[in-house]
């Protein structure tokens, strides 16, 4: 009998068959199926003798030919926006590290938000036979997805949702109704919103969300105070100064979708003598690193960014089993900080149940 090691050949099936004196497709079927497969396959006692000598010989299945019985490749394709966003790098790190926690590898490609990018590097990772796809880029009117359903493709959306379609997302329209809350009960009544890209549900949620509370609060929001723009600090630089410049008084508060366009407002309200947190209130949303960093703290809402893209795989792997499978909407926070509380304002951190 060989023991696997260094230089030595690698225990098989049938090795470890031999030894303990039963058929190879029991040992198989011990080691490779489900636990409920493998229950039936064997009396629990042997599928402990099985178990046992496998971890005693170093024995470890051949990749290739486990693809090859079963039609897998445990590997997942992740397509994300672009991965130098924290917060899509972020989600990732949930992706991976849930990916790895069942035995999956996966890999990740950028599609620069570009419709024709997002088929393309679909259609690249599905000639390398990944088992399922997570789609961390998903478009308004998206056909991507009607046709990957079409051809019975295993995937399921992450960070954006899309009606339809299993997603792991923020509940980003309760997101938006705790900032329209905290802005309301802080005192002001002119506001103006920095809505992000309008093909991305989460600006569409998360301004519906404000939108919606702030007038059942009573508050005033006309089509002119949302401003569409880029989720960058370019994008927020832009649209603050479209609200600046527009003739009227200026609101004396703005939500801005995302905290890197709220980061870019901050600095054009600073170069127009402005000072953030007192003549006109910000905040952000997915409470990233940098937020609590910043010289004038940045409140924002926090995104449970790792356990979205940790139930995202959680999510694929049923779909993939040929199990049904509900959305998930995780639950936000808001950390209210100097950029929208003076001294008398600062309240503590809010949740409601998503």
């Amino acid at each position: 009998m060989s023991i696997a090691g260094k230089g030595r050949t690698p225990v098989t099936l049938k090795d470890l068959a031999a030894e303990l004196g039963i058929h190879s497709s029991t040992v198989s079927r011990v080691l490779h199926s489900t636990s409920d497969v493998a229950r039936g396959a064997a009396s629990s006692a042997t599928a402990e003798r099985v178990r046992k000598l496998a971890a005693e010989r170093g024995y470890s299945p051949d990749p290739q030919a486990t693809s090859l019985r079963t039609r897998r490749t445990r590997a997942l394709g992740v397509i994300v926006p672009r991965l130098s966003d924290i917060v899509l790098a972020t989600m990732y790190e949930g992706v991976e590290e849930a990916a790895a926690a069942s035995n999956y590898s996966t890999f990740v490609m950028n599609s620069h938000d570009s419709i024709d990018e997002q088929r393309r590097k679909a259609d690249i990772m599905l000639a390398r036979r990944v088992d399922g796809l997570i789609l961390g880029d998903v478009h308004a009117g998206s056909t991507l997805i009607h046709d990957l359903r079409a051809r019975h493709v295993p995937f399921v959306l992450m960070n954006r949702r899309h009606e339809g379609f299993p997603s792991s997302t923020c509940d980003d329209v309760t997101g938006g109704e705790l900032v329209a809350d905290h802005l309301w009960d802080a005192g002001h009544r002119r506001v103006a919103v920095i809505a992000g890209e309008p093909y991305a549900s989460t600006a569409i949620d998360r301004t519906a969300g404000f939108s919606q509370r702030w007038r059942e609060l009573g508050g005033e929001l006309r089509k002119k105070d949302v401003i569409w723009s880029r989720f960058d600090t370019e994008g927020g630089k832009n649209a603050a100064e479209k609200i600046i410049s527009r003739p009227g008084r200026p609101p004396t508060a703005v939500f801005s979708v995302n905290d890197f366009a709220a980061i870019g407002a901050m600095g054009t309200f600073r170069a127009h003598g402005l000072t953030v947190g007192q003549d006109v209130a910000v905040v952000g949303f997915n409470d990233t690193s940098l937020a609590a960093q910043l010289p004038i703290p940045l409140s924002s809402v926090r995104s449970p960014m790792l356990d979205i893209g940790r139930r995202a795989v959680e999510m694929l792997q049923k779909v993939i089993n040929g199990e049904h499978v509900d959305s998930a909407r995780m639950t936000p926070q808001l950390f209210v900080r100097e950029s929208s509380a003076a001294a008398s304002h600062v309240s503590p951190v809010r949740t409601i149940a998503g």
